[in-house]
């Protein structure tokens, strides 16, 4: 169900769809439907959104938001990343919060 002014929707750059379908749906098990050739939506994220073609991507360093997915296990997670062709950016660190390390998606989204 919807909540008046929540965060409902996510959206990022995609420039190679198959790739970014692979990597998300191995990784985190997401599921996607396709909206023509240019627009997919991803669901089974803890937030529904998409992803639109482009060859631009989001990146932190640029003033991006950072998404931060939650892992039970860092290390699993990270292999299942690194197996899924993803790029650690940051390894695993400690910050006040706990530990996280930060990475990079097929189309250089992180």
């Amino acid at each position: 169900m919807n909540k008046h002014n929540t965060i409902h929707y996510l959206e990022l750059p995609a420039h190679n769809f198959d790739k970014t379908k692979r990597f998300f749906k191995q990784v985190f098990g997401w599921q996607f439907v396709d909206y023509g050739p240019d627009y997919m939506a991803f669901e089974n994220a803890g937030i529904d959104g998409g992803f639109y073609r482009s060859n631009l991507s989001s990146r932190t360093e640029n003033g991006s938001i950072l998404i931060v997915f939650y892992s039970s296990n860092l290390t699993e997670t990270l292999s299942h990343i690194e197996a899924a062709g993803g790029i650690i950016v940051m390894p695993i660190f400690s910050f006040p919060g706990g530990r996280r390390f930060h990475f990079q998606d097929p189309n250089g989204n992180n």
